[in-house]
């Protein structure tokens, strides 16, 4: 069965978790961060279910902390953690010959910051032929209107914004999927 082109596909997408550290949490608004941060876990938790490639990377660790713990707990065990100066996750040290390996073209980023970290990223993966979903419900900024600007400018760019909800219920396709029941419950 041909479907829409953009529904993310279970066997195309790969997680990517931008930066969701604790230093640079702890300045986000707080029902903003909790919000990401649960978010992020629930579709961590269906990846690892559908067996769905986690890549994480960290900004400048020695600075901004590591990866926040929740989140770090709720990680594969095989999802590699890249650490980089540059704003783009394209430009991290391995992070591009990760991805490739997963020979899959639909990335699912979540994170933070959404001005600066996630929107370099998804502008420099659609400029290299990947079909980028930023979900809005799993991103944060200091500020809502930086935010929001920068989710005007992506969708300007075809990044296409979407919210976890809608990641998992593409990711099934079909109440009949057999881990319906498990990542529908993952819903709050």
């Amino acid at each position: 069965m041909n479907t829409h082109p953009t529904l993310l596909k279970n066997l195309d997408s790969v997680l990517v978790i931008v930066d969701m550290q604790g230093n640079l949490s702890a300045v986000m608004p707080e029902n903003d961060a909790q919000a990401m941060h649960e978010n992020t876990i629930s579709l961590l938790e269906a990846a690892q279910k559908l067996t769905i490639p986690v890549l994480v990377t960290e900004q400048y660790p020695q600075g901004l902390g590591a990866t926040e713990k929740s989140v770090q707990d709720a990680l594969p065990n095989n999802a590699p953690i890249f650490e980089k100066t540059s704003f783009s996750c394209y430009g991290a040290s391995g992070f591009m010959p990760a991805l490739e390996q997963t020979k899959r073209k639909q990335i699912i980023l979540v994170g933070q910051e959404a001005h600066v970290c996630v929107l370099q990223t998804a502008l420099d993966l659609a400029a290299h032929d990947y079909q980028v979903h930023v979900v809005e419900d799993a991103i944060c900024s200091r500020k809502a209107e930086h935010k929001f600007y920068a989710l005007q400018r992506l969708q300007t760019q075809n990044v296409i914004i979407t919210n976890y909800e809608s990641v998992l219920f593409e990711w099934l396709r079909d109440a009949a999927h057999p881990d319906f029941k498990a990542v529908s419950g993952l819903l709050r």
